[in-house]
């Protein structure tokens, strides 16, 4: 089963009269970067909350948000005013306003967002029911979160099998051109050396062992095994069902099947093997821009 990188889960658990929510949102990245929102309270959980995270989500961009309400939709968490400091803000940003004639627009809210205005109560702790529900919604959030990087995988993994299976039938239709170039190849140096050296000059023993010499730098039979080897091993990955972090595998796979492909077309001496060529890139290309989104 190949998994997407992006994707998004939510869950929530009741208790007593709040509501703990967990949502969970990622994006493509090379490595696993988890960015972590909870009320201040919970803040002395954030390495176990993380380790949650890590263990079910292998890579990607998260972010994870925690949020407490109320019955009635408002937050629940257990955040104070700092009166005094509130007050101070305020006078110093009022003064500051007066004096520069600077357009008053929402001082309080302003004065909010400022550092250690709104803090946690000192008495605040998290307690036991409250932790475990945290850890059931962070869990429930996961399960909902890989169902939906699953479902978007399945839709990666058809398109990868397929664009790989047309790799595989550009290479076997590169067969028939194969006789066709080298008699070509045969027939412009031939029609070379009599041009240079004249009809009854030309050493037909030599002459064979140039076009021997040439047959041998043109022969692509080692890039045709190769490539179609990796083609099977690409799905292959993509059958284990015992790997669950496939995006890097597959990534270096096809990195391989480019440099057999190039050589193809270095080695083609043919136009209708060219294009074949050329089909196979672009097919290629495909393939590397759904692994830019696997897990």
């Amino acid at each position: 089963m190949l998994l997407s990188m992006t994707g998004f889960g939510r869950a929530s658990q009741l208790l007593q009269e709040k509501t703990i929510s967990v949502e969970i949102r990622a994006l493509n990245s090379k490595t696993t970067d988890i960015r972590l929102k909870l009320p201040f309270d919970f803040k002395e959980k954030d390495v176990l909350i993380r380790k949650i995270v890590t263990e079910k989500a292998e890579r990607g961009k998260i972010d994870v948000i925690i949020s407490i309400q109320n019955i009635q939709g408002e937050d629940a968490g257990n955040n104070v005013v700092n009166v005094e400091l509130f007050k101070k803000y305020y006078r110093q940003l009022k003064e500051l306003n007066d004096e520069l004639g600077a357009p008053v627009h929402n001082l309080t809210e302003a004065v909010m967002r400022l550092p250690n205005v709104v803090a946690a109560q000192e008495d605040a702790a998290m307690t036991d029911p409250e932790w475990e529900a945290i850890q059931a919604a962070t869990t429930a959030a996961m399960d909902d979160f890989n169902r939906f990087r699953a479902n978007e995988g399945a839709v990666l993994e058809a398109e990868l099998r397929l664009r790989t299976t047309n790799i595989q039938k550009n290479l076997t239709d590169i067969i028939p051109h194969e006789a066709e170039r080298i008699a070509k190849v045969r027939q412009r140096l031939q029609q070379s050396l009599e041009d240079f050296l004249g009809r009854d000059n030309v050493d037909e023993n030599r002459f064979e062992q140039e076009v021997l010499f040439y047959l041998e730098k043109m022969d692509i039979t080692e890039e045709k095994v190769r490539l179609d080897q990796h083609c099977k091993y690409f799905i292959e990955q993509l059958d284990d069902d015992t790997l669950v972090s496939k995006g890097r595998q597959l990534n270096f796979i096809s990195q391989e099947m480019g440099r057999e492909i190039n050589t193809l077309g270095a080695k083609a001496y043919s136009s209708d093997i060219q294009r074949l060529v050329v089909q196979m890139k672009d097919e290629l290309e495909k393939i590397k821009e759904q692994l830019a989104n696997a897990v």
